[in-house]
C-alpha cells in the first residue's frame, strides 16, 4: 500500500528532510514555489527561529506577525506535513471523503496543516495546530471535507486544532508588526554595528526621554533632532525607534495604527528588557 500510493516526488521531499525539524532546522514542507498562491507569497526571516519562513498568501503571512510578536511562542513551523501520507488515506476513507489528489495525475497528495506553533504558559512546552482561511473559504463543501480529514488527524495526536479566519487576525496590529519586524536587531544596520554596547544603550534611552517629553511633536520631528544632536546619519533615529518596540522595550497599543508623522503615546517603557538585549 506505501509504495503505490506514494510518489518519487513525496519520497524526494521526505528524504530532503521537509516537514521535519525544529527552530532554525525546520525546514517547511511546501516552498513558494512548489504552488500556485492565491495571494501574494512572502518569505520573511523569522525572529524566533532565526530561518526563512515560507507563506503562500497575505492572511498567513499576518497571522505569522502575530504569533512572532507573542511572548507565549516559542517555535513557529509553517506548511506542515500531515505525514504519514497513509493515514490521512485511511482517515479520509473511514469517513467517506475524497483524499486530495494531484489535478494531473490523480495520486493522493500529502496535506498540510498552515502553521504548527510550539507554546510555553509558564507550565511547559505545549503545541497547537492552525489552519488559515479566509471565512468565505468555509462556506465551500470540499474545503470542509478537508478540514474533516485535518482535524481528525489532528484529534487522534491530541493536538489542539482550529481555523483561524481574517476576522480572528488584528490587521492594524499585523501592519505594525510589518513595520518594526526588521528591526529586531539593531547590529543589522550600519550606523550601529561597530558600536558599543553602553553607547547604544545610552542613545536609546536618551531617545526615549525625547519621546516622552515631546509628547506633541511627531516621531519624524523627534528623531530628526535626535539625529542631529547626536550627529548620528540621517534614518538612524527611525531605525533605534523601530528596533526598541520589536524589543518591546517601548510599549505601545500595537492594535491603533501609528505614523511617523504623528506624536507617538507610549504605554510604558520596559527598562529591563533593554539590559537584556545582546548586542555583543
Amino acid at each position: 500500500m506505501a509504495k503505490r500510493t506514494r510518489t518519487s516526488k513525496i519520497d524526494k521531499w521526505i528524504r530532503e528532510g521537509r516537514g521535519s525539524g525544529i527552530g532554525s532546522d525546520y525546514k517547511p514542507w511546501l516552498n513558494i514555489q512548489d504552488v500556485s498562491s492565491l495571494g501574494r507569497s512572502t518569505r520573511l526571516r523569522g525572529i524566533k527561529t532565526k530561518r526563512q519562513h515560507e507563506f503562500l498568501s497575505d492572511l498567513e503571512r499576518n497571522y505569522f506577525y502575530i504569533t512572532e510578536y507573542s511572548d507565549l511562542v516559542i517555535d513557529i513551523r509553517e506548511q506542515f506535513p500531515l505525514l504519514p501520507l497513509e493515514e490521512t488515506i485511511v482517515i479520509a476513507d473511514e469517513l467517506g471523503l475524497k483524499h486530495p489528489a494531484d489535478p494531473k495525475t490523480g495520486k493522493p497528495i500529502v496535506m498540510t496543516t498552515d502553521f504548527f506553533i510550539s507554546l510555553d504558559k509558564g507550565q511547559g512546552l505545549f503545541e497547537i495546530a492552525r489552519t488559515i482561511k479566509m471565512k468565505d473559504e468555509l462556506l465551500k463543501e470540499r474545503v470542509l471535507e478537508k478540514f474533516e480529514i485535518e482535524r481528525e488527524y489532528w484529534r487522534r495526536r491530541d493536538i489542539d486544532w482550529g481555523i483561524v479566519t481574517e476576522e480572528e487576525i488584528p490587521k492594524t496590529m499585523a501592519r505594525n508588526i510589518s513595520y518594526i519586524h526588521g528591526y529586531y536587531e539593531i547590529r543589522d544596520y550600519d550606523v550601529f554595528r561597530e558600536m558599543d554596547t553602553q553607547n547604544i544603550e545610552d542613545l536609546s534611552l536618551s531617545l526615549i526621554q525625547r519621546l516622552l517629553s515631546g509628547a506633541t511633536s511627531s516621531i519624524r520631528i523627534t528623531t530628526n533632532q535626535f539625529e542631529m544632536d547626536t550627529h548620528l546619519p540621517s534614518g538612524s533615529g527611525v531605525t533605534l525607534f523601530y528596533h526598541l518596540l520589536a524589543q518591546k522595550v517601548i510599549h505601545i497599543n500595537m492594535l491603533e495604527p501609528f505614523s511617523l508623522e504623528q506624536p507617538v503615546l507610549i504605554d510604558f517603557i520596559d527598562e529591563t528588557r533593554l539590559k537584556q538585549v545582546r548586542y555583543g
